[in-house]
Protein backbone atom coordinates (compact mmCIF):
# COMPACT_ATOMS: atom_id res chain seq x y z
CA UNK A 1 0.00 0.00 0.00
CA UNK A 2 1.76 3.48 -0.77
CA UNK A 3 0.98 6.17 1.27
CA UNK A 4 -1.10 7.94 -1.31
CA UNK A 5 -3.52 5.28 -1.35
CA UNK A 6 -3.92 4.99 2.38
CA UNK A 7 -4.68 8.42 2.19
CA UNK A 8 -7.61 8.66 0.18
CA UNK A 9 -8.72 5.49 1.64
CA UNK A 10 -8.74 7.30 4.98
CA UNK A 11 -10.75 9.58 3.44
CA UNK A 12 -12.97 7.13 1.69
CA UNK A 13 -13.45 5.51 5.33
CA UNK A 14 -13.98 8.74 7.27
CA UNK A 15 -17.15 9.41 4.92
CA UNK A 16 -18.73 5.97 5.34
CA UNK A 17 -18.51 6.47 9.05
CA UNK A 18 -19.92 9.85 8.79
CA UNK A 19 -22.81 8.49 6.88
CA UNK A 20 -23.57 5.54 8.99
CA UNK A 21 -23.75 8.55 11.94
CA UNK A 22 -25.62 10.56 9.92
CA UNK A 23 -28.40 7.85 9.57
CA UNK A 24 -28.52 7.02 12.99
CA UNK A 25 -28.74 10.47 14.22
CA UNK A 26 -31.09 10.91 11.48
CA UNK A 27 -33.56 7.93 13.46
CA UNK A 28 -32.45 9.18 16.82
CA UNK A 29 -33.63 12.80 16.06
CA UNK A 30 -37.08 11.55 14.52
CA UNK A 31 -37.70 9.72 17.84
CA UNK A 32 -36.78 12.39 19.72
CA UNK A 33 -38.94 15.20 17.69
CA UNK A 34 -41.64 13.53 15.11
CA UNK A 35 -41.71 9.65 15.43
CA UNK A 36 -45.33 8.00 16.45
CA UNK A 37 -44.99 7.00 20.53
CA UNK A 38 -45.14 3.23 19.36
CA UNK A 39 -42.62 2.74 17.11
CA UNK A 40 -39.59 2.60 19.19
CA UNK A 41 -39.24 -1.26 18.75
CA UNK A 42 -38.86 -0.34 15.02
CA UNK A 43 -36.34 2.11 15.41
CA UNK A 44 -34.75 0.05 18.17
CA UNK A 45 -34.50 -2.63 15.01
CA UNK A 46 -32.71 -0.70 12.67
CA UNK A 47 -30.52 1.06 15.04
CA UNK A 48 -28.95 -2.38 16.04
CA UNK A 49 -28.68 -3.53 12.49
CA UNK A 50 -26.80 -0.29 11.46
CA UNK A 51 -24.79 -0.73 14.89
CA UNK A 52 -23.68 -3.59 14.12
CA UNK A 53 -22.59 -2.88 10.45
CA UNK A 54 -20.98 0.24 11.72
CA UNK A 55 -18.71 -1.85 14.16
CA UNK A 56 -17.73 -4.28 12.00
CA UNK A 57 -16.69 -1.29 9.42
CA UNK A 58 -15.22 0.39 12.89
CA UNK A 59 -13.12 -2.83 14.02
CA UNK A 60 -13.01 -4.76 10.57
CA UNK A 61 -9.46 -6.06 9.41
CA UNK A 62 -9.08 -3.52 6.88
CA UNK A 63 -9.75 -0.46 8.47
CA UNK A 64 -7.50 -1.36 11.48
CA UNK A 65 -4.81 -2.31 8.86
CA UNK A 66 -4.82 1.29 7.18
CA UNK A 67 -5.27 3.46 10.61
CA UNK A 68 -1.97 1.20 11.79
CA UNK A 69 -0.25 1.86 8.78
CA UNK A 70 -0.99 5.50 8.39
CA UNK A 71 -0.11 5.60 12.36
CA UNK A 72 3.25 4.10 11.79
CA UNK A 73 3.97 6.92 8.82
CA UNK A 74 2.73 9.51 10.79
CA UNK A 75 5.75 11.94 10.20
CA UNK A 76 4.82 12.08 6.31
CA UNK A 77 1.20 13.04 7.49
CA UNK A 78 -0.20 16.35 8.08
CA UNK A 79 -0.88 17.47 11.21
CA UNK A 80 -4.61 16.94 10.57
CA UNK A 81 -4.10 13.91 9.16
CA UNK A 82 -2.08 12.51 12.22
CA UNK A 83 -5.09 13.80 14.36
CA UNK A 84 -7.66 12.00 12.37
CA UNK A 85 -5.98 8.19 12.42
CA UNK A 86 -5.54 8.89 16.66
CA UNK A 87 -8.71 10.11 16.93
CA UNK A 88 -10.04 7.04 14.84
CA UNK A 89 -7.69 4.86 16.38
CA UNK A 90 -8.88 5.48 19.80
CA UNK A 91 -12.43 4.74 18.95
CA UNK A 92 -11.70 2.00 17.65
CA UNK A 93 -9.79 0.65 19.92
CA UNK A 94 -12.15 0.85 22.40
CA UNK A 95 -14.68 -0.15 20.23
CA UNK A 96 -12.82 -3.41 19.75
CA UNK A 97 -12.97 -4.10 23.41
CA UNK A 98 -16.48 -3.80 23.80
CA UNK A 99 -18.40 -7.42 21.79
CA UNK A 100 -19.92 -7.37 18.86
CA UNK A 101 -23.30 -8.76 20.78
CA UNK A 102 -22.71 -6.59 23.81
CA UNK A 103 -22.66 -3.41 21.20
CA UNK A 104 -25.70 -4.38 19.42
CA UNK A 105 -27.66 -4.71 22.63
CA UNK A 106 -26.69 -0.88 23.58
CA UNK A 107 -28.61 0.26 20.45
CA UNK A 108 -31.48 -1.37 21.50
CA UNK A 109 -31.25 -0.73 25.00
CA UNK A 110 -30.74 3.21 24.40
CA UNK A 111 -33.80 3.51 22.26
CA UNK A 112 -35.53 1.45 25.03
CA UNK A 113 -34.42 4.01 27.76
CA UNK A 114 -35.17 7.42 25.84
CA UNK A 115 -39.03 5.94 24.77
CA UNK A 116 -39.60 4.84 28.37
CA UNK A 117 -37.94 8.06 29.92
CA UNK A 118 -40.61 10.09 27.57
CA UNK A 119 -43.40 8.21 28.94
CA UNK A 120 -42.37 8.03 32.51
CA UNK A 121 -41.68 11.61 32.72
CA UNK A 122 -44.82 12.39 31.46
CA UNK A 123 -46.80 10.28 33.35
CA UNK A 124 -44.17 10.83 36.36
CA UNK A 125 -43.67 7.55 37.07
CA UNK A 126 -39.97 6.99 38.18
CA UNK A 127 -40.56 3.19 38.80
CA UNK A 128 -41.67 2.73 34.96
CA UNK A 129 -38.00 4.11 34.20
CA UNK A 130 -36.28 2.66 37.06
CA UNK A 131 -35.36 -1.15 35.78
CA UNK A 132 -34.69 0.49 32.49
CA UNK A 133 -31.63 3.19 33.66
CA UNK A 134 -31.12 0.31 35.93
CA UNK A 135 -29.52 -1.55 33.02
CA UNK A 136 -28.16 1.85 31.20
CA UNK A 137 -26.03 2.67 34.60
CA UNK A 138 -25.06 -1.53 34.51
CA UNK A 139 -23.92 -1.25 30.84
CA UNK A 140 -21.85 1.76 30.98
CA UNK A 141 -20.07 0.37 34.18
CA UNK A 142 -19.30 -2.82 31.84
CA UNK A 143 -17.72 -0.11 28.81
CA UNK A 144 -15.55 1.56 30.94
CA UNK A 145 -13.99 -2.23 32.12
CA UNK A 146 -13.91 -3.32 29.19
CA UNK A 147 -12.22 0.09 27.06
CA UNK A 148 -10.20 0.69 30.40
CA UNK A 149 -9.95 -1.91 33.29
CA UNK A 150 -7.00 -0.10 34.40
CA UNK A 151 -9.24 3.19 35.24
CA UNK A 152 -11.77 4.12 37.67
CA UNK A 153 -15.10 3.76 35.88
CA UNK A 154 -16.46 6.77 36.01
CA UNK A 155 -13.08 8.75 35.29
CA UNK A 156 -12.97 6.95 32.08
CA UNK A 157 -16.46 8.75 31.30
CA UNK A 158 -15.66 11.92 32.62
CA UNK A 159 -12.40 11.74 30.49
CA UNK A 160 -14.52 10.66 27.59
CA UNK A 161 -16.18 13.78 27.02
CA UNK A 162 -13.77 16.17 28.54
CA UNK A 163 -10.05 14.85 27.54
CA UNK A 164 -7.92 14.56 31.05
CA UNK A 165 -11.21 15.40 33.33
CA UNK A 166 -11.24 13.21 36.67
CA UNK A 167 -12.80 12.87 39.83
CA UNK A 168 -10.00 14.58 41.28
CA UNK A 169 -10.21 17.73 38.87
CA UNK A 170 -14.11 17.65 39.20
CA UNK A 171 -13.82 17.48 43.28
CA UNK A 172 -11.12 20.54 43.16
CA UNK A 173 -12.82 22.34 40.48
CA UNK A 174 -16.32 21.91 42.41
CA UNK A 175 -14.92 22.87 46.03
CA UNK A 176 -13.76 26.70 44.06
CA UNK A 177 -16.70 27.11 42.90
CA UNK A 178 -18.57 25.72 46.18
CA UNK A 179 -16.25 27.93 48.60
CA UNK A 180 -17.58 31.61 46.35
CA UNK A 181 -21.23 30.37 45.04
CA UNK A 182 -22.17 29.52 48.63
CA UNK A 183 -21.39 32.36 50.70
CA UNK A 184 -22.87 34.87 47.64
CA UNK A 185 -26.58 33.05 47.49
CA UNK A 186 -26.63 33.69 51.59
CA UNK A 187 -26.16 37.18 51.11
CA UNK A 188 -28.65 37.43 48.03
CA UNK A 189 -31.14 35.53 50.16
CA UNK A 190 -31.39 38.10 52.72
CA UNK A 191 -31.58 40.99 50.66
CA UNK A 192 -35.41 41.96 49.07
CA UNK A 193 -35.98 39.34 45.89
CA UNK A 194 -36.00 40.97 42.23
CA UNK A 195 -39.93 41.27 40.94
CA UNK A 196 -39.66 38.25 38.24
CA UNK A 197 -43.28 38.96 37.51
CA UNK A 198 -42.54 40.09 33.74
CA UNK A 199 -41.58 36.65 32.39
CA UNK A 200 -44.95 34.86 33.66
CA UNK A 201 -48.40 35.03 32.48
CA UNK A 202 -50.14 34.23 29.39
CA UNK A 203 -47.60 34.03 25.88
CA UNK A 204 -49.05 32.09 22.74
CA UNK A 205 -46.82 29.53 21.65
CA UNK A 206 -47.22 30.74 18.23
CA UNK A 207 -46.03 34.40 19.72
CA UNK A 208 -42.90 32.62 21.21
CA UNK A 209 -42.00 30.72 17.90
CA UNK A 210 -41.74 33.91 16.05
CA UNK A 211 -39.16 35.05 18.77
CA UNK A 212 -37.18 31.81 18.39
CA UNK A 213 -36.63 32.59 14.94
CA UNK A 214 -36.07 36.32 15.59
CA UNK A 215 -33.52 35.17 17.90
CA UNK A 216 -31.86 33.07 15.69
CA UNK A 217 -31.55 35.46 12.96
CA UNK A 218 -29.60 38.68 15.22
CA UNK A 219 -27.31 35.55 16.34
CA UNK A 220 -26.41 35.07 12.71
CA UNK A 221 -27.66 31.22 12.38
CA UNK A 222 -27.46 29.85 9.22
CA UNK A 223 -30.97 28.96 8.38
CA UNK A 224 -30.63 26.91 5.49
CA UNK A 225 -28.67 24.50 7.42
CA UNK A 226 -29.70 24.76 11.23
CA UNK A 227 -32.95 23.82 11.69
CA UNK A 228 -35.43 24.07 15.39
CA UNK A 229 -38.07 21.85 16.38
CA UNK A 230 -40.16 21.00 19.47
CA UNK A 231 -39.31 18.57 22.50
CA UNK A 232 -39.47 17.47 26.03
CA UNK A 233 -36.07 18.66 26.49
CA UNK A 234 -33.72 20.85 24.18
CA UNK A 235 -31.03 19.58 22.74
CA UNK A 236 -28.54 20.12 19.83
CA UNK A 237 -28.01 17.35 17.04
CA UNK A 238 -25.20 17.28 14.26
CA UNK A 239 -26.17 14.72 11.14
CA UNK A 240 -22.12 13.80 10.63
CA UNK A 241 -21.81 17.51 9.09
CA UNK A 242 -21.33 20.68 9.74
CA UNK A 243 -23.64 21.57 6.92
CA UNK A 244 -26.82 20.09 8.89
CA UNK A 245 -27.27 21.09 12.22
CA UNK A 246 -30.97 20.65 14.25
CA UNK A 247 -31.70 22.21 17.88
CA UNK A 248 -35.00 22.03 19.77
CA UNK A 249 -36.76 23.96 22.82
CA UNK A 250 -39.73 23.09 24.62
CA UNK A 251 -42.35 26.25 24.99
CA UNK A 252 -44.30 26.89 28.17
CA UNK A 253 -47.29 29.12 27.88
CA UNK A 254 -46.95 30.44 31.25
CA UNK A 255 -43.14 31.66 30.77
CA UNK A 256 -41.96 32.33 27.27
CA UNK A 257 -38.29 33.34 28.94
CA UNK A 258 -37.84 29.35 29.29
CA UNK A 259 -37.76 29.20 25.36
CA UNK A 260 -36.28 31.67 25.35
CA UNK A 261 -32.97 30.94 26.73
CA UNK A 262 -32.95 27.45 25.30
CA UNK A 263 -33.17 28.86 21.91
CA UNK A 264 -29.86 31.04 22.38
CA UNK A 265 -28.10 27.84 24.56
CA UNK A 266 -28.58 25.42 21.51
CA UNK A 267 -28.29 28.12 19.37
CA UNK A 268 -24.58 28.57 20.40
CA UNK A 269 -24.14 24.77 19.85
CA UNK A 270 -25.42 25.16 16.53
CA UNK A 271 -23.25 27.87 16.05
CA UNK A 272 -20.22 25.59 17.11
CA UNK A 273 -21.04 22.72 14.79
CA UNK A 274 -21.54 25.17 11.89
CA UNK A 275 -18.66 26.86 11.86
CA UNK A 276 -15.85 24.08 11.70
CA UNK A 277 -13.37 24.48 8.93
CA UNK A 278 -15.20 22.74 5.02
CA UNK A 279 -12.22 20.90 4.83
CA UNK A 280 -13.20 18.77 8.25
CA UNK A 281 -16.32 17.51 6.60
CA UNK A 282 -17.42 13.69 7.18
CA UNK A 283 -13.99 13.30 8.96
CA UNK A 284 -13.02 13.33 12.58
CA UNK A 285 -12.45 16.42 12.62
CA UNK A 286 -15.73 18.06 12.16
CA UNK A 287 -17.86 18.87 14.96
CA UNK A 288 -16.92 20.25 18.65
CA UNK A 289 -13.58 18.57 20.56
CA UNK A 290 -15.68 18.15 23.66
CA UNK A 291 -18.84 18.72 25.56
CA UNK A 292 -16.92 21.39 28.16
CA UNK A 293 -15.64 23.81 25.23
CA UNK A 294 -19.23 23.17 23.35
CA UNK A 295 -21.01 24.06 26.50
CA UNK A 296 -18.61 27.45 26.90
CA UNK A 297 -20.29 28.29 23.34
CA UNK A 298 -23.96 27.92 24.40
CA UNK A 299 -23.60 28.95 28.04
CA UNK A 300 -21.57 31.85 26.19
CA UNK A 301 -24.57 32.63 24.38
CA UNK A 302 -27.24 32.00 26.65
CA UNK A 303 -25.58 33.74 30.03
CA UNK A 304 -23.13 35.96 28.87
CA UNK A 305 -24.39 37.77 25.86
CA UNK A 306 -28.08 36.61 26.14
CA UNK A 307 -28.44 37.72 30.09
CA UNK A 308 -26.35 40.95 29.72
CA UNK A 309 -28.39 44.49 29.88
CA UNK A 310 -27.45 45.13 26.51
CA UNK A 311 -28.79 42.09 25.02
CA UNK A 312 -31.87 42.50 27.12
CA UNK A 313 -32.20 46.24 25.77
CA UNK A 314 -31.69 45.23 22.27
CA UNK A 315 -34.46 42.40 22.04
CA UNK A 316 -36.92 44.27 23.83
CA UNK A 317 -38.30 46.05 21.70
CA UNK A 318 -39.32 42.73 19.70
CA UNK A 319 -40.80 41.30 22.93
CA UNK A 320 -42.79 44.02 23.09
CA UNK A 321 -43.93 43.85 19.88
CA UNK A 322 -44.93 40.11 20.51
CA UNK A 323 -46.34 40.52 24.08
CA UNK A 324 -47.97 44.06 23.84
CA UNK A 325 -50.71 43.42 26.69
CA UNK A 326 -48.39 41.22 28.71
CA UNK A 327 -45.27 43.83 28.70
CA UNK A 328 -46.94 47.24 28.79
CA UNK A 329 -46.32 47.62 32.56
CA UNK A 330 -42.16 46.70 31.99
CA UNK A 331 -39.40 48.40 30.84
CA UNK A 332 -36.48 46.67 29.72
CA UNK A 333 -34.49 47.37 32.67
CA UNK A 334 -37.56 45.06 34.40
CA UNK A 335 -36.60 42.37 32.27
CA UNK A 336 -33.21 42.23 32.85
CA UNK A 337 -32.93 41.98 36.43
CA UNK A 338 -35.54 39.20 35.94
CA UNK A 339 -33.51 37.33 33.99
CA UNK A 340 -31.31 37.40 35.87
CA UNK A 341 -32.62 36.74 39.80
CA UNK A 342 -30.70 34.71 41.84
CA UNK A 343 -33.15 32.46 43.53
CA UNK A 344 -32.53 28.30 44.23
CA UNK A 345 -35.20 26.69 41.55
CA UNK A 346 -36.26 22.93 40.73
CA UNK A 347 -35.11 23.04 37.29
CA UNK A 348 -31.53 22.65 35.80
CA UNK A 349 -32.53 23.94 32.38
CA UNK A 350 -34.36 27.29 33.86
CA UNK A 351 -31.38 28.33 36.59
CA UNK A 352 -29.72 31.30 37.01
CA UNK A 353 -26.16 31.40 36.45
CA UNK A 354 -25.27 31.66 40.22
CA UNK A 355 -26.96 28.66 41.76
CA UNK A 356 -26.82 26.97 38.18
CA UNK A 357 -23.87 24.87 39.12
CA UNK A 358 -25.23 23.66 42.16
CA UNK A 359 -28.00 21.69 39.62
CA UNK A 360 -24.99 20.06 38.07
CA UNK A 361 -23.12 19.36 41.53
CA UNK A 362 -25.93 17.40 42.78
CA UNK A 363 -25.93 15.58 39.41
CA UNK A 364 -22.11 14.51 39.81
CA UNK A 365 -22.62 13.59 43.30
CA UNK A 366 -24.78 11.07 42.27
CA UNK A 367 -23.46 9.54 39.41
CA UNK A 368 -19.88 9.31 41.38
CA UNK A 369 -21.55 7.75 44.63
CA UNK A 370 -23.77 5.17 41.61
CA UNK A 371 -20.36 3.87 40.17
CA UNK A 372 -18.63 3.45 43.30
CA UNK A 373 -22.07 1.24 44.05
CA UNK A 374 -22.94 3.91 47.04
CA UNK A 375 -26.05 4.31 45.42
CA UNK A 376 -28.67 2.54 44.31
CA UNK A 377 -30.83 2.95 41.50
CA UNK A 378 -33.90 2.41 43.36
CA UNK A 379 -32.47 5.36 46.01
CA UNK A 380 -31.68 8.23 43.09
CA UNK A 381 -34.99 9.87 43.64
CA UNK A 382 -35.24 10.15 47.46
CA UNK A 383 -30.99 11.36 47.11
CA UNK A 384 -32.00 13.78 44.64
CA UNK A 385 -34.79 14.95 46.79
CA UNK A 386 -32.25 15.41 50.05
CA UNK A 387 -29.36 16.88 47.80
CA UNK A 388 -31.85 19.68 45.97
CA UNK A 389 -33.13 20.38 49.58
CA UNK A 390 -29.05 20.23 51.16
CA UNK A 391 -27.45 22.44 48.17
CA UNK A 392 -30.68 24.74 47.04
CA UNK A 393 -32.69 24.50 50.20
CA UNK A 394 -35.56 23.05 47.89
CA UNK A 395 -38.15 20.48 48.51
CA UNK A 396 -38.77 18.49 45.19
CA UNK A 397 -42.49 18.49 45.02
CA UNK A 398 -42.68 15.20 41.79
CA UNK A 399 -39.74 13.21 40.29
CA UNK A 400 -40.72 14.91 36.98
CA UNK A 401 -39.49 17.95 38.10
CA UNK A 402 -36.55 16.30 39.97
CA UNK A 403 -34.58 13.24 39.04
CA UNK A 404 -36.59 12.74 35.50
CA UNK A 405 -36.00 16.09 34.64
CA UNK A 406 -32.95 15.53 32.07
CA UNK A 407 -32.95 13.60 29.07
CA UNK A 408 -29.51 12.77 29.62
CA UNK A 409 -28.91 9.40 31.75
CA UNK A 410 -31.91 8.27 28.94
CA UNK A 411 -29.47 9.03 26.32
CA UNK A 412 -26.48 7.07 28.17
CA UNK A 413 -24.73 10.44 28.77
CA UNK A 414 -23.37 9.81 32.13
CA UNK A 415 -20.35 11.79 32.80
CA UNK A 416 -21.46 14.71 30.56
CA UNK A 417 -23.13 17.36 33.44
CA UNK A 418 -19.96 18.41 34.84
CA UNK A 419 -19.41 19.37 31.59
CA UNK A 420 -22.25 22.76 31.60
CA UNK A 421 -20.28 23.55 34.57
CA UNK A 422 -16.72 23.99 33.40
CA UNK A 423 -17.78 25.20 30.00
CA UNK A 424 -19.61 27.87 31.99
CA UNK A 425 -16.65 28.93 33.56
CA UNK A 426 -14.28 28.56 30.24
CA UNK A 427 -17.07 30.90 28.39
CA UNK A 428 -15.98 33.71 30.59
CA UNK A 429 -12.86 33.76 30.65
CA UNK A 430 -12.97 33.64 26.41
CA UNK A 431 -15.43 36.49 27.03
CA UNK A 432 -12.73 38.30 28.71
CA UNK A 433 -9.78 37.71 26.23
CA UNK A 434 -12.38 38.47 23.27
CA UNK A 435 -13.19 42.04 25.17
CA UNK A 436 -9.17 42.92 24.52
CA UNK A 437 -10.22 43.50 21.01
CA UNK A 438 -13.67 43.57 20.85
CA UNK A 439 -16.34 45.61 22.34
CA UNK A 440 -18.62 43.32 23.10
CA UNK A 441 -21.19 45.96 25.10
CA UNK A 442 -20.89 48.01 21.81
CA UNK A 443 -21.70 45.16 19.58
CA UNK A 444 -24.97 44.25 21.32
CA UNK A 445 -26.07 47.86 21.45
CA UNK A 446 -26.16 47.53 17.84
CA UNK A 447 -27.66 43.98 17.37
CA UNK A 448 -24.18 43.56 15.47
CA UNK A 449 -23.24 39.71 16.08
CA UNK A 450 -20.39 39.44 13.26
CA UNK A 451 -17.50 40.44 15.37
CA UNK A 452 -18.25 38.39 18.14
CA UNK A 453 -18.77 35.31 16.32
CA UNK A 454 -15.84 35.99 14.21
CA UNK A 455 -13.86 36.20 17.10
CA UNK A 456 -15.10 32.90 18.26
CA UNK A 457 -15.02 30.97 14.39
CA UNK A 458 -10.97 32.24 14.08
CA UNK A 459 -9.86 31.18 17.88
CA UNK A 460 -12.68 28.03 18.69
CA UNK A 461 -15.25 27.34 16.17
CA UNK A 462 -12.43 26.54 13.03
CA UNK A 463 -10.57 23.92 14.62
CA UNK A 464 -12.89 21.54 15.02
CA UNK A 465 -11.59 18.76 16.82
CA UNK A 466 -7.72 19.32 15.94
CA UNK A 467 -7.15 20.13 19.44
CA UNK A 468 -7.11 18.62 22.41
CA UNK A 469 -9.68 21.20 24.79
CA UNK A 470 -7.03 22.21 26.79
CA UNK A 471 -4.59 22.88 23.64
CA UNK A 472 -7.39 24.76 22.04
CA UNK A 473 -7.92 27.07 25.25
CA UNK A 474 -4.53 27.69 26.25
CA UNK A 475 -4.44 28.71 22.02
CA UNK A 476 -7.40 30.83 22.34
CA UNK A 477 -6.65 32.53 25.79
CA UNK A 478 -2.43 32.44 26.03
CA UNK A 479 -2.92 31.23 28.98
CA UNK A 480 -4.23 28.08 31.14
CA UNK A 481 -7.93 28.11 32.46
CA UNK A 482 -8.41 29.49 35.46
CA UNK A 483 -11.75 28.99 37.44
CA UNK A 484 -11.03 31.56 39.57
CA UNK A 485 -11.99 34.03 36.79
CA UNK A 486 -15.32 32.78 36.46
CA UNK A 487 -16.45 32.94 40.53
CA UNK A 488 -14.71 36.76 40.08
CA UNK A 489 -17.03 37.61 37.57
CA UNK A 490 -20.47 35.75 39.51
CA UNK A 491 -19.29 37.88 42.58
CA UNK A 492 -19.20 40.87 40.12
CA UNK A 493 -22.08 40.64 38.65
CA UNK A 494 -24.52 39.69 41.55
CA UNK A 495 -22.92 42.38 44.18
CA UNK A 496 -23.95 44.60 41.44
CA UNK A 497 -26.93 43.72 40.75
CA UNK A 498 -28.65 42.92 44.00
CA UNK A 499 -26.47 45.92 45.57
CA UNK A 500 -24.45 44.15 48.50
Amino acid sequence: MTLEQAKKDLYALSAKMAAYNHATALIFFDGATTAPKGTSANRGQTLSILGEESYNLATGEQTVQLLEFLDSNKDSLSKEEQRMVFLMLKDIRDMQKIPLEEYVALQKLMVEADDVWHRAKETDDFALFEPVLEKVFDFYKKIAKWCAPEMDSYDYWLNNYETGLNKARCDEFFATLRSKIVPLIKKISEKPQIDDSCIYGDFPVYKQKELSDYLMRLMKIDMDHCGLLTTEHPFTISFGSHHDVRITTNYHQDNFVSSLYSVIHEGGHALYDLNTKDEYAYTALDGGVSMGIHESQSRFYENLIGRSREYVELIFPKVKELFPEQMKNYTAEDLYKAVNKAQPSLIRTEADELTYCLHIMVRYELEKRIFADELSVHDLPKEWNRLYKEYLGIDVPNDKEGVLQDSHWSGGNIGYFPSYALGSAYGVQLLKKMEETVNVKECLKKGDFEPINNWLKEHIWQYGSLFTPSELLEKALGEKFDPTVFTDYLEDKFTKLYNL
